[in-house]
This record gives C-alpha cells, structure tokens and sequence, in this order.
C-alpha cells in the first residue's frame, strides 16, 4: 500500500509537472515559431533553421519557458488543493520551490539547442499525464511493474518505437498545433525520436519529457560496458539498437522507490544539471541544493552528508566553563559558535540555581534568625528591667511606708502636713515626683508608670503601631515577643492556677478570646451501615470547655472511632443517639473552621523545616482578618510553649534524610492544631512513643490551651500518675464502645471503690481499670461485679436508659453485646459468604460518600473567615516553591536521566529521510512520556496523606492542585530543553529546536496531567507500572492501527504526527513525493501540526480534571 500511495501521489505531481509544461499560452509559441520562420536568408530555409536554433538558445526564450513551468499552480490550485492538500500546506509556496529554475535556467537553453527549439512539442499533455497517473495506480498492486506503464497509442505492441525506452521522448511536429490542456486525447508522438534532455526525465512506456524538480540530478546517463546498464539511471538501452544510446533520467519516485535522480548526499546540486562537492566546513543532505554550514568545533570534512557533533555534549559543558570564567575574567566568547547559547546560558543559569538553591533558602532562615534573636533579647531585656523597677518599686514602698510611720510617731499630724506643704512650694522636683509616685503605688500597685520613667520610654507603649500597622520584621518579633515574656511573667504569678489566677489571666485584654463550644451526646451509637456491626453502644456524656478530657480504654474499645464521632469524621456509619453543640441540634461539620484534630501518625511534611509547617496552618486556618503581627504571635506561642526553639529552623526529616527527633516530630504534630487556635482539640494518641519529659512538656501546654476555654479530649495509654493528675475528667470504655466510667478524675477511684473494685497500693489506677478490662485482673469475689456488668452499672448509676440486651446479658443469657451486633442476621453462623462481601462492600461505599459529604459541607458556624482560595493559593505555592527547591538534588537526577536518554536515542535512533525521523520520535515519545510521568508521581503520590489531613481541616483542594500544578511548570518548560539540549544535536532533524520544543512541551503537559492522575487514583507501585506501561502500549496501538477510532484515542498518536510533521515540512523539492508518500501511509496530515497540540494540551487539561476529580473523591486509607 506504500508503494501504491507514493506511486499515485508522484503520478499527481507529475500530472501537475506536465501541466507546467503545457500552461504554454498560444502567443509566446506562436511568437517563437514566427520569430524562427520570418528569419529567411533565401537559401532553402537553411538560414531559418538556423535563426531557429539561435532563438532557441536565447537566455530569453529560456526565461519565458521558466514562466510557463511556474505558472503551473494558478491552473491547477484546485485540483492540487482537493487532491494532496494532506502533504501540500502552501500551493504556491511548494510549487515555487519545486520547479522555480529562474535562478539558472542554463538546462532550459540547452534543451532548446538540443532540440532545435522543439522543447514545447515534447513536453506531455494533460492526457497522456492522466494515462500515466492511472497506469502507475494499475501497476503498483503488480509486483516487478513498478517502471511501467499501459500500453497506449505511442507505444503498444504493435509499435515500439526509440522514445518508448526509458530516457528517450519524441515530438509531435513543428507543424503539428497541440492543445496541452486537453485531457481525453493522448497525441501521436513519434517524430524525431532523441535522448531525454538533461534537467528532464522521460518514463519508460511514454515519449513525452517532464522536468526534474530542484534537489534532483537529470543529466545525460552513460552506458557502464562492464554491466550494460546506463549509469546512474539502472535501466538497460535496447538490445540489437546499437544507435540507440543511453538517454537521460527515466523516473521521478519516492525515495524508497528509487532514488537515482536524487542529488546525492556530500554534493549539493543548484540546478537539476549540476552537481557541486561540499567543501570543508559544510555539510550537505540528499536532496540539497546548496550547502549548510557546520557547527564551530564540529567535525565537517569534504563531502560531509551530516555534521558530526556526537561530542556536541562535552562541548556544553566546556562552554559552561568557558561562559563562567568570562564572567570573572572579563574574556568576550564570539557570539556565533555553538548554537543554542542561550540554551548554554539557560542551563547554567540552572545548574547554579539547583546547585546553591538550599544555600538561598539556609542566608533567608539565618537573616529571620538574626532579626528574631534581635527582637527576642530586646523582649527579655525590657522584662527584666520590668522586673527589676518593680522590685525597686516594693522597696520604695516599703521605705515610704516606714518613714511616714516614724514621723507621725515624732511630729503631729498637722505639723506633717505643713512641712509636705513647704517642701512642695520649695519646687523640689524630685522629692515632688517621689511623692507622686508612691501616691500612686498606694492607689495602682499594678502601675508601670515608674518603670516607664526609669527606662526612659515613657510613651513607647502609646506611640507603639498595632498588630495591621506593623511591616516590619524587626516590629513583628519585638511585638510578638514582648508579648511572650508579659504572659511568661502572668504564669509566673499565677503557677499555682488557682481560681483567682484563672480569672485574671482571662481578664487580661491581651489574651485572645475563642467561642466557646461544649459538647454533649446522649445514647451515642455507631453501627456500620454494610455489616450492621455495632462500634459505639449507648455512649452518654458531656465533653466541657476548658477541660482536658483522657479517653482510655483497652485495645477494640473504640476510643479513636469515640473522638472520631465527636469531630464529625466517623464515615460509613450510622449514627443514632443525639449530639448536642452548646445545647442546640448543630452539625459538628459546622464547626470544623475552629475543630483541631490530631491523628495518630505524625503526618507532617519533612522537607519542611518546623517553623514553616507551623507557619503554613496559620496562615491558611487563622482568620483573615488577623494581622501578620498577632499570627506570628500565635506561633511563637507555641513553639515556646512546646518547647521547639531549639528546632525551629531544623528539617523535620523523612525516611531518607534525617530531621528532628520522633518525640520533636510529635509534638510538632500537635503544634499544627495548636496554631489555628481551636475551640475543640481532639487528639488521638498523642503521647505514643514519648517520654515522661516530653509528655509532661506537651500535657501542660494542653492545659494552657484549656484555661483559654478550648475544649481538649485525648486518647491515652498507660500515663503515669503524674500525667493522670493533671487530667479534669477520665472517660473509660469497654470492648464493644460502652462506657464504664465518665466524669472528673478526683471520684473515679470513689467510683471503683462503690464498686469494690479497689486499686492495690502503688499501683496507677488507670492501668489497673484497664486490665480489668482487658480481663487480665479479675475483680475480687467479695467485689460482686463482672467484668461484662461494669458498663451497665454506670448506666444504672446515672439513671440512663439501658438497652434491653444489656438486662438480658445481666440475667445470666447469652448476650451479643460483646460481639459487636444484637442482629442474628449479622455475624450469625447461618449469614453467607456472599452478604457478608456485600456487607464489606456497602461499608466501603458508605465511607466514601460520608468523606465527600464531610469534606463537602458548606454550612459554617464557625464564625472564622479563614484566607480565600486566592490567598491559600499563594500560600501553597510559597510551600511548594520551599519543598521544589530542598529537593533539587532528586530534580537534578531527573535532567541527568533525559540528557542521558537524548544522548542515546539521537545516537542509536538516526533521521531517516524515508520515514523523516519517525522512529527516533518515536522513541522520543515513550522516553519522554515515561521519565515525565514517574517525576510527575512524586507531586501527589507522596503527598496524599497531608492533603487528606488539611482538606479535612477546611483547607482549599483546588488551590493546594493548582499550587502542585503550577510549579510542576517549571519542569514543562525546562525538561523538553534538557532533552532537546541532547537529542537534537545528537540526531540533527531538517525541523529547527524550535518546532520540536513546540511539540515537546505539549507531550510533557499532557503526560503530567497522566500522571498526576496515576499518582493520586493508584497506590505509588501501581502508578509506576502503569506509567511505564501505558506510553509503550499507546505507540503500538498509534503505529499499528493506523487511522482507527482507538489510534486517535492515544495521546502518542498526536505527539508523534506533531514531531513528523514538523519534520516533513522541510522537505520540499525533490522530496515532494517522499513526502506525500510517507504522509499518506502513516494517516498524518501537514494541516494537523496545529491540531497535534491543541490535542495535547487537550488532553493535559482533561487528566488534570480528572486528577481533581479522584483527589477529592476518592480517599484511599
């Protein structure tokens, strides 16, 4: 079929060729033939003859003949239009191109001596053009044909005459008037029969001449005595004919068919009758018609096809030197050399970015240290002399209340009260402020106004900005530290916490205010909706503000799936009971702007360092309305309180690198919540794996949190007594989510003891109830309770409603209670394999519509306007932006990676001038697709487990993927310059780097969007098996199922006809036919360039839609 389409597109073009031929108007003939008939010297017309001749030869004559070939596109537009317009984009342009010979029309004025001014009567009409065009159709399905055509009225068997052999032609006449254009009648040819003129070619079956395109090499073929094969054409002169001599080219083909009239490679040809050796220096194609300069320092010797450039790589990096020691040498390199040197400069510019990219981050941390320490020592120093004026301010108290008691011992009170008056009127000013001062302890002892006088910054504290008035880093740090070392020096008074200290801290103006939540749920009960088993049963109760409430229990007693419900996060269940917020039927979705909820795992980022996890969730769940200077304040606050200044500016680490230490990293965890100031902190765990010293840390500053009113409620196991103390209320459940225990700490021990359960000296009370529990104590017999009882006893202490099973468990019966379920049908050996899948099943789909409706809900009672998207976006790109840089090593090895693959493939993967370079793209499209998909992996894929914690906090989903997205341009545009930086100087494409990085960019946009869709919907090793996959499997089905529904489904398809294309568009000439060939066999079309992107991007777009759509749909645990 390739050889059919490249046979019909060159019976097209040679239909056109003709065509230019026989565009001949009838005065410029006419004009010709006058011209020679009028010259007469009376002699028998010999003198004509010879005038003929003469006219023939003029460099005129020539040039009206040139006119006459070009003006072959006007005629014949439509037809080229409706026909080939798949190969040819610009009629004229192409046209031009091809059969413009004005520049040398020398093989013209040859011809016509040739043939006595007889070149028109041999040129092939639009008949015998049409008859040539459907005999090649007819033979291209005939093996060994290929060169031939049908018989017609000219050549047949009957009559063969000399110009029916390849390069010979024949004329109609001189007195014989043909019309050129006329397409039913083929004329006979048969007269002066001679060689085909050089710069034409003449079909073997045919006696009419065609011109050869420009890049082609027509001249007069020579019989090879050695063969009997006219060189350089492979086609023999008739036998038993020994006055028929080699003529000149027979055949005009795609390159795969023949390439004899080609202008072989190392020569370049400027006429079709010409051909030059290439000097050194310069290198020429097959095809050419004038010579391309080389590279400076590639390797180009005489008669080169191609430059050698294979250590064009080395060069890079040289020049990379070179460039660099310009820059400090003051040396000026020629701006012409090596192209691309601003690709050089480009990738310098690069390499010195990604090589000091954490050196500018680590100066930035340094210069915010600095200011912080500055703005710290000037807090501290200003507490202390705060301090001390206040101990200064005690004793002159003293001292003036021990002299006014000694001089109303010695004098009366009048006489007093005269020398106080005299010393006033004598206008001591110090004596007069003296007494000023201590009128004023008496009546305000909490008064700083003596302190103010002391350090001489009377005033500071009116003339000192607010928080939104504050710019400065150096004001935001003295603000936010003063106001540390004033709350440190409250503490301190009030260490004992009594009431009264309570109060005056909340008093205090600079104390921020939360709303108040108080939680209370009544016969709370979570049943799975699939499998109908029960988690929670018949839990009462209140979680109070201000409070820090432990949640313990043994291992199944469901105590993260308790504080799951309370924040609202308890998916795939059915909630029964009543959850009652600050009295009212309020969904806690509502509220989950001002909920901090702390997992189990340390789920923070370790590219990060703490200070800017911290500062992150306080920029995006504060409230906007906040000032820089306050949310900077809440920070510090609590990195003090957490104690995490030794590590602020420390990494928190990840499995390869390593960061803080796991008791730092927890904290920090915890630290996340704190900074968005909540008004219900719900913690799972959070002592796991920490110290006494470091729990202890963390519990009290839970317990700063709690005297600001938050309400605070943990799981906890196994505390010490220490840690037990400092809890307000204690809540116990048993296996099966029921309660034993919920009330202060002070009267669990009353409780148990009502109960004659009694905790053994030295022994910690809660381990003890939990290994009742747990069943690994029993209760005494003298006790008289069971293990299975102790939850109906609290509910029958408190006067709730007990569930009829648990009296039936009581009674002595079997009960279910323990199982998990009171329906027979659940977990009964008589349920099948089949509903229990089903059960599982309905489970997992009821989770993941209540994680949607969660993360869904719009309805805020929070009264928090936290940032918008626009802002949150700015935000997750600075954060993006920090953890991009850190990893700059991981990019560098993905450049390293593709300048590898573009060294490779454009070495091994050659540009072939038959297929245009399809199987070095080819292989460009599955490298490419998959070292950009797997870079693309690690946006997402690692980084699932942080977005599903901060989506659930409220955080924006499409400003944390277009953040993500954002960034990862970077890599769009600079990694298609990385490749091309190899592959095009290693493979030398006639398409210029430009239109390949066109095409390249579209390719790595829309395999991005492939591969963020991979990393999110597949776990990390499915996602880099189907990235590795997937390109393969696509360019097969591209290739090999050509102009199909699912080829133009692939996105390889489209990339692969964009890199053709372009690269077919510099084929012209000589090459026409090649290209129309190629084109027409591979179901691409020379319009479709545009196409190709637009489909790219296209598809980018859409897998990006897609991507969002499964981020915020589907949550995999």
């Amino acid at each position: 079929m390739a050889l059919v389409a490249g046979q019909m597109v060159a019976a097209a073009l040679l239909l056109l060729s003709a065509a230019a031929a026989m565009r001949a108007d009838d005065v410029p003939r006419m004009f010709l033939q006058e011209t020679t008939s009028d010259y007469d010297d009376g002699v028998g017309g010999t003198a004509g003859d010879q005038g003929a001749k003469t006219m023939a030869g003029s460099p005129i004559v020539a040039g009206v003949m040139n006119n006459r070939l070009k003006a072959l596109t006007s005629s014949f537009a439509k037809a080229i239009g409706d026909q080939l317009d798949y190969c040819i984009k610009d009629t004229d342009k192409e046209w031009n191109t091809a059969f413009n010979f004005s520049k040398d029309t020398t093989f013209l004025t040859n011809c016509m001596k040739q043939t006595n001014g007889d070149l028109q009567q041999r040129v092939c009409t639009a008949a015998e053009m049409k008859f040539y065009f459907n005999s090649l159709i007819d033979a291209g399905e005939k093996i060994g044909e290929k060169n031939y055509v049908k018989p017609n009225k000219n050549c047949n068997l009957s009559s063969w005459i000399d110009g029916c052999e390849p390069g010979w032609a024949c004329s109609v006449g001189k007195e014989q008037k043909i019309n050129l254009q006329d397409a039913k009648d083929i004329p006979f040819r048969a007269l002066d029969c001679q060689a085909c003129c050089p710069g034409f070619f003449c079909p073997h079956g045919l006696t009419c001449m065609i011109p050869c395109p420009l890049g082609a090499y027509c001249p007069l073929s020579s019989l090879n005595k050695t063969t009997g094969i006219c060189d350089p054409y492979n086609y023999q002169p008739p036998p038993g004919n020994p006055n028929h001599t080699c003529g000149g080219a027979d055949n005009w083909a795609d390159v795969v068919t023949t390439d004899d009239i080609f202008c072989p490679p190392g020569f370049y040809c400027p006429s079709t009758t010409q051909k030059l050796p290439c000097s050194s220096g310069f290198y020429c194609r097959k095809g050419s018609i004038s010579p391309t300069r080389c590279y400076k320092k590639s390797s180009c010797p005489p008669n080169s096809a191609n430059q050698d450039i294979t250590i064009f790589g080395a060069l890079l990096v040289v020049t990379k030197y070179q460039r660099s020691s310009s820059i400090f040498l003051g040396v000026h390199i020629h701006p012409q050399g090596i192209p691309g040197i601003s690709l050089v400069a480009s990738c310098l510019v690069l390499l010195i970015i990604y090589n000091f990219s954490g050196q500018i981050l680590t100066n930035r941390e340094k210069k915010q240290a600095k200011s912080r320490e500055a703005a710290a020592r000037y807090a501290r120093e200003t507490a202390q002399a705060r301090e001390r004026w206040k101990s200064a301010r005690d004793v002159a108290k003293k001292a003036g209340m021990g002299l006014q008691s000694q001089l109303s011992r010695t004098f009366s009170r009048k006489k007093v009260v005269q020398t106080a008056s005299k010393s006033g009127a004598d206008g001591d000013g110090k004596k007069k402020n003296l007494t000023d001062m201590m009128r004023s302890l008496e009546d305000n002892p909490e008064s700083d106004e003596g302190f103010n006088l002391e350090i001489g910054d009377k005033g500071t504290k009116k003339n000192m900005p607010k928080g939104k008035q504050m710019h400065s880093r150096s004001q935001i740090f003295k603000y936010a530290y003063g106001q540390i070392e004033k709350e440190k020096a409250m503490q301190q008074e009030n260490h004992n916490l009594t009431f009264s200290g309570v109060i005056s801290m909340a008093k205090d103006h600079d104390v921020s205010t939360r709303p108040v939540i108080e939680i209370a749920f009544k016969d709370l009960t979570l049943t799975l909706k699939g499998s109908k088993k029960k988690l929670l049963r018949s839990v009462t109760g209140k979680l109070r503000p201000g409070r820090v409430a432990a949640v313990m229990g043994p291992s199944g007693a469901g105590k993260t799936t308790f504080l799951s419900a309370i924040a609202g996060k308890a998916t795939g269940c059915q909630t029964s009971g009543m959850v009652l917020i600050n009295g009212k039927v309020e969904p806690i979705r509502a509220y989950k702007r001002i909920i901090g909820f702390v997992p189990q795992d340390d789920i923070v980022h370790g590219n990060l360092t703490v200070e800017e996890n911290l500062w992150f969730n306080a920029r995006c769940r504060l409230s906007a309305d906040m000032s820089k200077a306050d949310k900077v304040l809440v920070m510090e606050r609590v990195i003090e309180s957490l104690g995490l200044q030794a590590v602020r500016y420390s990494l928190v680490g990840t499995v390869e690198q390593r960061g803080i230490s796991g008791g730092q990293r927890k904290r920090v965890n915890v630290g996340l919540e704190m900074v968005m100031e909540p008004s219900v902190l719900i913690l799972d765990e959070p002592t796991s794996g920490l110290d006494s010293a470091s729990s202890l840390l963390l519990l009290r500053a839970l317990r700063r949190e709690a005297l600001e009113g938050v309400n605070i409620s943990m799981v906890v196991h196994q505390p010490s007594y220490t840690l037990y103390r400092m809890f307000d209320d204690l809540i116990l459940l048993a296996k099966g989510g029921m309660t034993v225990y919920h009330g202060p700490v002070k009267k669990v021990e009353e409780y148990f003891t009502g109960l004659g359960i009694v905790v053994p000296e030295r022994v910690n009370p809660p381990d003890y109830y939990i290994d009742i529990l747990e069943g690994i104590v029993k209760p005494s017999m003298s006790a008289g309770v069971n293990v299975k009882d102790l939850p109906l006893r609290w509910m029958l202490h408190n006067g709730y409603d007990v569930p009829r099973d648990m009296l039936q468990s009581n009674s002595g019966s079997e009960s279910s209670s323990f199982r998990g379920s009171t329906d027979p049908a659940c977990g009964g050996n008589g349920s099948s394999v089949a509903a229990e899948v089903w059960g599982n099943v309905r489970d997992i789909v009821g989770q993941k519509k209540d994680e949607y409706d969660y993360n869904k809900s719009t309805e805020d009672l929070s009264n928090r306007c936290t940032p918008g998207i626009l802002r949150q976006y700015r935000y997750f790109l600075g954060r993006c932006g920090k953890q991009r840089l850190r990893e700059a090593r991981i990019q560098g090895v993905d450049y390293l990676i593709l300048c590898l693959a573009g060294i490779c493939l454009g070495t091994l993967a050659k540009v072939s001038d038959e297929t245009f370079g399809a199987l070095g793209y080819t292989y460009t499209v599955i490298a490419v697709s998959l070292l950009c998909k797997i870079g693309a992996l690690r946006s997402f894929a690692l980084d699932k487990i942080h977005y599903w914690r901060e989506r659930a906090s409220g955080m924006s989903s499409l400003a944390y993927f277009m953040s993500k997205d954002t960034i990862d341009h970077f890599n769009t545009i600079v990694k298609p310059i990385v490749y091309l930086s190899m592959f095009y100087f290693f493979n030398n494409p006639r398409s210029s780097i430009w239109e390949n990085y066109v095409v390249l960019v579209a390719l790595v946009y829309c395999v991005t969007g492939i591969g963020y869709t991979f990393a999110i919907f597949f776990q990390p090793g499915s996602a880099q098996l189907w990235s590795a996959l997937l390109p393969v499997v696509l360019t097969l089905i591209a290739t090999q199922q050509k102009n199909t529904f699912f080829a133009d489904l692939c996105y390889t398809k489209w990339a692969l006809e964009g890199f053709v294309i372009a690269n077919a568009q510099n084929y012209s000439g000589v090459w026409l036919i090649t290209r129309c060939g190629s084109l027409v066999q591979s179901g691409y079309d020379i319009n479709d360039k545009a196409l190709c992107i637009v489909v790219l991007i296209a598809n980018g777009l859409v897998f990006r839609c897609v991507a969002f759509f499964c981020m915020v749909t589907f949550q995999k645990h």
